[in-house]
């Protein structure tokens, strides 16, 4: 019964976690990375036709992204997770996809002027489609039974609609073990959907830690916060600006409009017009109306059952095709533009920000948790200029965060939500959260609260029936002129799998420290004599 720490160790993004237990091997979560690696990664131990199957927290990207590469190099298992997380997947997985298609595409007109070589995209809209085909869906607190000697069950996690902690009892050797899977824990009193529900029992617990370190500010209100912005920026004649993810916080963020323009909160503008400037964001607000409301907060039933759309309203244009997009920008009437990505790394938010950075009457709002090394982290942390399409976009806007906006939990929710366990768990593995913040948040719940706590790095890998930890993991961070070089690799293209399988060796030699003197130096010997057979 053992568990590897693939993705999000000592990192914020990149879920990803394989676990082998009753001659079963299966991942929870697969996600891709966001903004800058900090340690260094590699493939998963096993290669994706081995898997077994799946267990998926919910939809957003860095939980979820990779799966389609899974279809890619030969899954063919089941992929297990909510109601809602799936029809949410059905959308944002081929969003990705078509991301990914769209930027190989892109940086290919740029390579082939250069003479540099083919970008392949790291998977494609046909590897999508696979991947969907092997989902199955449950309600939360239904129990799954997924063969002998494992079974699983969602439970609300109160962050997106089908978020969901899991509950995974796994029975070996006579042994039974409860590992519970935070996924990500929601704030409490978000709009449309309910608080996180609380978990009372588990042997072990891994744990997110996005907000380990720090609180939310007082909770505002936010509609009359956002009101003022919006007053304010269309008084300079300017364009408020909201890098929003597509599934969630934008929903969240029509939700307060709807109630702005109710409440007549903006004046001098009459129905000031808004733009949803997200093919992905348009596609699954449908979800937020049809067929889910089992999903909603007590208030969002109720204006549904008075007929009330919560997130419709006059003058709400939707930009489906990318002419509808670019059309936004000519129209010069001062508006609220809300375009994904939330982080401002990919889509068409990019091209918002290159034509309202550097006007100072328009503001560029912040709604939602930026990682290091994205593009939304560095005009938060400040940035004088950035570059955009290869022009240098010099930021004059006013850059501002609406206080309080997180659908993650705070230090208190995070506290709250792991002491509802009424006996203490075995371990609590602290995961996604950057790198200083892990360990200080593990030693807190330690030193004031009495768990067991580990942050591990990525790959460390435990023996869940013996509670021994059997690597401690790889330590080594990216180096910089690593990452450029392998930033436009495709890791399934061959010369790319060679690179990852380099990194997974240094991987394994880490975790051979300690390990007897014979066996290392065979192990280098073996290592010294592949080198001399291909460094060439």
């Amino acid at each position: 019964m053992n568990l590897t720490f693939c993705g999000a160790a000592h990192e914020v993004t990149g879920s990803c976690y394989f676990l082998e237990a009753c001659g079963k091997k299966f991942l929870v979560d697969y996600g891709l990375e966001q903004g800058v690696d900090i340690y260094e990664s590699g493939e998963l131990p096993v290669t994706a036709g081995e898997l077994d199957f799946v267990l998926l927290t919910h939809a957003h990207i860095d939980h979820s992204g990779k799966l389609p590469l899974l279809a890619a190099q030969g899954f063919g298992g089941t992929i297990y997770t909510t109601d809602a997380t799936h029809h949410l997947c059905t959308i944002m997985l081929r969003d990705s996809a078509h991301i990914q298609e769209f930027e190989a595409e892109w940086k290919n007109r740029k390579n082939m002027r250069a003479g540099k070589e083919e970008f392949l995209p790291l998977y494609t809209i046909d590897d999508a489609e696979a991947i969907l085909k092997c989902f199955e869906s449950y309600k939360y607190g239904e129990m799954v039974s997924i063969c002998d000697g494992i079974q699983a069950r969602f439970v609300d996690a109160g962050h997106l609609l089908g978020s969901a902690s899991i509950e995974l009892f796994i029975t070996e050797n006579g042994v039974t073990k409860k590992i519970v899977f935070s996924g990500d824990i929601g704030n409490l009193d978000q709009p449309i959907i309910k608080d996180p529900e609380y978990i009372h029992d588990a042997d072990y617990v891994i744990m997110e830690s996005t907000y380990g370190d720090r609180a939310h500010p007082d909770r505002p209100d936010y509609v009359p916060s956002l009101a003022s912005l919006i007053q304010k920026t269309l008084d300079r004649g300017g364009n408020l600006v909201i890098p929003s993810f597509a599934v969630g916080r934008t929903q969240e963020m029509l939700y307060f409009i709807r109630q702005i323009k109710e409440e007549g909160l903006v004046t001098g503008h009459g129905d000031f017009k808004v733009y949803v400037d997200s093919p992905l964001a348009i596609e699954a607000t449908s979800i937020y109306s049809d067929g889910f409301r089992d999903y909603y907060d007590e208030e969002a039933k109720e204006l549904v059952s008075k007929g009330i759309n919560p997130i419709r309203f006059s003058n709400l244009f939707l930009a489906v095709n990318s002419e509808e997009s670019k059309a936004i920008n000519y129209d010069m009437e001062p508006k609220v533009i809300i375009s994904a990505s939330g982080m401002c790394e990919a889509g068409r938010i990019k091209h918002h920000l290159k034509h309202n950075l550097w006007r100072p009457e328009c503001t560029i709002l912040f709604v939602g948790y930026q990682a290091i090394g994205t593009l939304g982290r560095a005009i938060v942390d400040g940035a004088k200029s950035v570059k955009l399409f290869g022009e240098e976009i010099d930021i004059s806007a006013e850059v501002t965060v609406l206080p309080g906006v997180s659908g993650h939990a705070d230090i208190n929710g995070l506290i709250k939500w792991v002491n509802e366990f009424e006996e203490k768990p075995q371990r609590v593995f602290i995961c996604h959260g950057e790198d200083s913040v892990a360990d200080s948040f593990a030693a807190k719940l330690k030193s004031e609260y009495g768990l067991e706590t580990y942050a591990p790095y990525p790959y460390a890998k435990v023996d869940l029936l013996s509670d021994t930890i059997i690597s401690e993991g790889n330590r080594t961070k990216v180096k910089k002129d690593t990452m450029s070089n392998t930033a436009n690799i495709r890791p399934n293209s061959p010369y790319g799998r060679l690179i990852i399988a380099g990194q997974r060796l240094q991987a394994v030699i880490n975790h051979n420290e300690g390990g007897a003197n014979k066996d290392l130096a065979k192990f280098a010997d073996q290592i010294i004599a592949l080198c001399d057979k291909w460094d060439r």
